[in-house]
């Protein structure tokens, strides 16, 4: 079995989802990997990865709405605001969702659904710089 690593950033622009696909299909070339499987990891607690809709990018809006109507900032019930209104809830946000995917490759390429995009999610309002690990095994 093989194992091959990558780590890579993304800037954020503040709060919202960025594909990272295109990036994690490079990886995975660059494996040489046939069949196996890619681990993608954020490195972070205030955002998170998700596979959604790469079609429609209202479907990531309203996710996003959803979430924010869920997870309102400023919550009186939040007692850690360290780094604004938007810290706990951004927290909260990422423990819904994942900081962990494992995505199937099949054929030399990742196998997502025809639909199907992969997205670091920021939850918080300002921008960021986020840290991706991707492992490949296979």
């Amino acid at each position: 079995m093989s194992v091959h690593r990558e780590v890579f950033q993304i800037e954020t622009r503040g709060r919202g989802t960025y594909d990272v696909t295109d990036r994690l299909r490079h990886a995975v070339r660059a494996a040489s990997v046939g069949d196996g499987l890619a681990n993608v990891f954020v490195h972070h607690t205030s955002a998170s990865l998700i596979v959604n809709e790469n079609a429609d990018p209202d479907v990531r809006r309203d996710l996003d709405a959803f979430l924010t109507r869920l997870v309102p900032d400023g919550d009186a019930l939040y007692r850690h605001t360290d780094e604004g209104p938007d810290d706990m809830s951004a927290h909260v946000r990422s423990v819904l969702t994942a900081t962990n995917l494992a995505l199937p490759i099949a054929g030399g390429r990742l196998d997502l659904g025809t639909w199907q995009g992969v997205y670091l999610f920021e939850h918080r309002e300002g921008a960021h710089r986020r840290k991706l690990s991707v492992t490949i095994l296979g």
